[in-house]
């Protein structure tokens, strides 16, 4: 089980994920803020910079001290455009509202293998026609990619969940590092922007992985 308190006290302040940053550099190009959902939402590292943007946020975590957090916030900004939900992926209820943006940084691998082709389901049908995915998921060679209750993929898997959207960023990153306590780690991580098209296709909207 992850020290998530500990986690939110390490982040608490470090700047927006790079991935968050290149998607709101396109969206905001196009056109002005719009609705974003923040997926493992944490403390708020991402919700906080889209909030300062002028973005609406639903941020939504499993942990209560998370939204507790994020709502006591000093820096929290434009409270009136936040709205938050306490909800797990395996919620069978989960329900993600149309969007122009999903954000899910370092959250999607917590999510438990049995229920993941669901919850990515719900993110590609969530993103209105020229929306953005920004966020990550582990490689099969990361160390934490056979723990339970966590989900990686391969190149073939992502493939697959990739299908149908635009690719505007697929970066793979392999390292021995540490993790935000300090330890040791190997990290494989698929960073990742993705765009649905504006025109979708009739094609089949696969998006899971075929194995």
């Amino acid at each position: 089980m992850p020290d998530w308190p500990n986690f939110y006290s390490v982040t608490d302040g470090r700047p927006p994920r790079q991935t968050l940053l290149q998607a709101l550099d396109l969206l905001e190009r196009e056109g002005p803020p719009g609705f974003a959902i923040d997926l493992g939402c944490g403390a708020g590292r991402d919700t906080l910079e889209l909030l300062r943007r002028g973005w609406r946020v639903l941020a939504i975590d499993g942990e209560p001290e998370a939204l507790s957090r994020l709502e006591g916030h000093e820096c929290l900004e434009n409270p009136a455009l936040l709205e938050m939900r306490l909800a797990r992926f395996e919620d069978p209820d989960l329900d993600l509202p149309p969007c122009d943006l999903v954000n899910a940084s370092f959250s999607l691998p917590f999510c438990p293998a049995p229920v993941f082709a669901r919850l990515w389901q719900q993110i590609r049908q969530a993103l209105r026609p020229g929306g953005c995915f920004a966020g990550h998921l582990l490689g099969p060679r990361d160390s934490w990619a056979n723990r339970e209750g966590t989900t990686a993929v391969d190149d073939r898997d992502l493939d697959a969940l990739c299908a149908g959207l635009q690719i505007l960023s697929r970066e793979d990153v392999e390292e021995d590092s540490t993790t935000v306590r300090g330890k040791a780690k190997h990290w494989h991580v698929y960073h990742l922007v993705l765009r649905k098209p504006a025109r979708p296709d009739n094609g089949p909207d696969e998006g899971t992985p075929g194995r």
